[in-house]
């Protein structure tokens, strides 16, 4: 990995020229960033398979069957009623270990801060700091949307004669007012986060101070339904085909401000893709 010696002794640092010194400081610090980062994999890792480990079939959606560790039901302390014990307060409880103060994975910007005016009324300090404190923060920028103007040109060949247009950037579909990208985070924010139309407008707003119309946004939803709907059929014949046992959350779902189950159990529905959207209908 590198050519650090094992053991350092002080009296042969001295005697090693600047330039030998300053390479070992530079292997040394890569070690040191090479280090941690495996560090915090493996504490990710660890964290992730004790959240797993701890789920069974009473506080997971997982079958019975799956549980590999049974506790005997005869050892187990007698519990307060519900009752009785105390409310849950949000957030995170006592004794939890935190992961947002661990820390990002990436650091886009780096701004330095030093004392502009020192409470005497001097400004002048030594450029070396005596102590430095860091502190990654997740900021949202000024302009998270960005307006771009494309220019198209087309130009003639002094060759042949012919004309040349340039190609449209890939980061927009030509003839529509939103980009790439920002299409799809309004196609998660209205399927997956379940974002009005009307919120999703006024999201847009406060984000990048643009106004766009409500029909503007079902247009958009309705390109990415098409766009996604192959591989929603790609993944539902790839269900059917393939995985003996489907194991389906029985919490109801509304669809168009009706419960489709009634009294009726989930095994007596099976989904179904019918004009872009998915449906439900009776096993007979």
């Amino acid at each position: 990995m590198n050519n650090l010696p094992q053991e350092l002794d002080p009296e042969r640092l001295r005697q090693l020229p600047k330039e030998e010194l300053v390479e070992m400081i530079i292997q040394q610090a890569q070690v040191n960033r090479e280090l941690l980062s495996s560090i915090q994999e493996l504490k990710q890792e660890i964290e992730k398979l004790r959240v797993i480990g701890n789920l069974d079939s009473k506080t997971s959606s997982k079958p019975p069957s799956t549980d590999l560790l049974k506790k005997s039901e005869k050892n187990k302390p007698e519990t307060k009623s519900l009752a009785d014990s105390p409310k849950r307060s949000p957030g995170g409880q006592p004794g939890h270990k935190g992961k947002t103060r661990k820390g990002f994975d990436r650091v886009d910007r780096y701004e330095i801060l030093r004392p502009q005016i020192c409470s005497c009324g001097q400004a002048e300090f030594i450029l070396q700091p005596v102590k430095v404190e860091f502190q990654q923060v997740a900021q949202l920028v000024k302009h998270p949307i960005e307006v771009v103007e494309y220019h198209r040109h087309t130009l003639l060949c002094q060759h042949c004669g012919t004309l040349q247009s340039a190609n449209w950037s890939p980061e927009i579909v030509p003839g529509q007012d939103l980009g790439v990208r920002l299409q799809a985070f309004l196609g998660w924010m209205g399927n997956y986060a379940h974002l009005p139309y009307e919120k999703q407008q006024e999201m847009l707003w406060e984000l990048g101070q643009i106004d766009i119309g409500v029909g503007t946004l079902v247009a958009t939803n309705q390109r990415i339904t098409q766009v996604i709907e192959p591989s929603v059929i790609e993944l539902n014949n790839w269900v059917k085909q393939t995985q003996p046992n489907v194991h389906v959350d029985e919490t109801p779902w509304s669809v168009k401000g009706v419960n489709p189950f009634g009294e009726f159990k989930i095994q007596n529905y099976q989904f179904k893709i019918k004009d872009n959207q998915w449906g439900l209908e009776t096993r007979h």
